[in-house]
């Protein structure tokens, strides 16, 4: 097994397979379960918007314990207009989280459960004959709609697969050489076991690229298991989430005036550079026969912005590029074999090159 560390830890941060939990701050108050500053110390500006979407944490946990990362990273992906890959084990509540999501930002959501005989075209919609007109009409398919849950995303064949790929890169889906554009916001969530399970296709390189975040969802502690079980003891239903309590505390304005207040945060020169030494590390590192692309700068610059902004700042810190790059570049990259045999994992070696890297000042 590697010697290196499976987490990066700093003064503020520590992190966890998902975006990082803050610590020694209350509870209540930031995306994480810590004060939105990042420190504890520094007031958080005013704004209605940045409030409306803390609060959808509160709302996704009276359905999904236990899993303020994750929720905070598919905010951070609906801040970016980026899509999201959730893995892990069954059972962990990577739908329900999902469902909860919507319902808490009134966003229409749509799930496909990725099969091996599904076709691209009950994915992205396809032409129907109407015999009443005596012309093909097209009929949307899953794909059209907000928030597209693309469950167990990699047990269906790479055609399927890359079937998503128009309408995740380019907000449209083209069938018989008519584009049709996708609602906004569109992003895709899609849900993945190990590659270890049988039955899935790894999904190609191309793809996985197009994913803004990687987060893993862990199994619950032991007490955050005890509560689940106490929930279901109780009544609580997953398919009726207004039953839980679940109501929309944000919306599509919200989100809308969110998205340009982060595009106003500032990024210094010196923090632009650290992004690219940190990516351009991941290309020269001996445990990778990958490295990550331009595209994942640009992924880790955004996110960076989008979880300043969360945090109540107008800036983006090095702590903030920290906090952001396991789930960012995580899937950008591709491990050696003789790696793989030797036990390294990918975030062991982005956490030695996170700290290797010299941080501005």
């Amino acid at each position: 097994m590697s010697s290196q560390p499976n987490s990066y830890t700093d003064s503020n941060s520590h992190y966890t397979g998902g975006v990082p939990q803050q610590q020694n701050v209350p509870r209540e108050d930031g995306p994480q379960g810590g004060d939105p500053s990042g420190n504890g110390h520094h007031a958080v500006v005013a704004d209605p918007a940045r409030q409306s979407l803390l609060n959808v944490r509160t709302e996704v946990g009276k359905a999904v314990v236990g899993q303020d990362p994750t929720v905070t990273g598919m905010l951070i992906a609906l801040l970016c207009g980026g899509h999201v890959l959730l893995e892990g084990v069954p059972g962990v509540a990577k739908t329900l989280l999902v469902r909860a999501l919507s319902k808490a930002l009134s966003l229409d959501t749509k799930r496909v459960q990725f099969t091996p005989d599904l076709m691209p075209g009950d994915v992205t919609g396809s032409l129907v004959y109407d015999s009443h007109s005596s012309e093909f009409t097209f009929r949307e398919g899953p794909v059209f709609t907000n928030i597209m849950l693309a469950d167990e995303i990699n047990r269906t064949p790479p055609k399927t697969q890359a079937s998503l790929l128009e309408a995740m890169e380019e907000r449209q889906v083209s069938v018989d050489g008519v584009s049709r554009p996708l609602p906004t916001p569109f992003i895709v969530a899609a849900t993945q076991n190990p590659v270890e399970y049988e039955g899935t296709y790894p999904l190609p390189e191309a793809q996985l690229d197009r994913f803004l975040l990687k987060l893993t969802m862990p199994l619950p502690g032991r007490a955050e298991e005890i509560e689940v079980i106490r929930r279901h003891a109780s009544g609580f239903d997953p398919r009726n989430l207004a039953a839980a309590g679940v109501r929309p505390v944000a919306g599509a304005v919200e989100l809308s005036a969110a998205q340009a207040a982060v595009a106003q945060v500032a990024v210094a020169p010196e923090l632009l550079a650290y992004i690219v030494d940190v990516v351009r590390a991941t290309r020269s590192a001996p445990s990778f026969h990958l490295g990550v692309s331009p595209r994942g700068a640009t992924a880790l610059l955004n996110t960076s912005k989008a979880w300043a902004w969360l945090s109540g700042r107008s800036f983006v810190t090095p702590d903030d590029v920290k906090a952001l790059s396991l789930p960012c570049l995580r899937h950008r990259v591709g491990l050696r074999p003789e790696a793989q045999m030797d036990g390294i994992q990918v975030d062991d070696v982005l956490g030695s090159i996170l700290a290797s890297v010299p941080v501005p000042r």
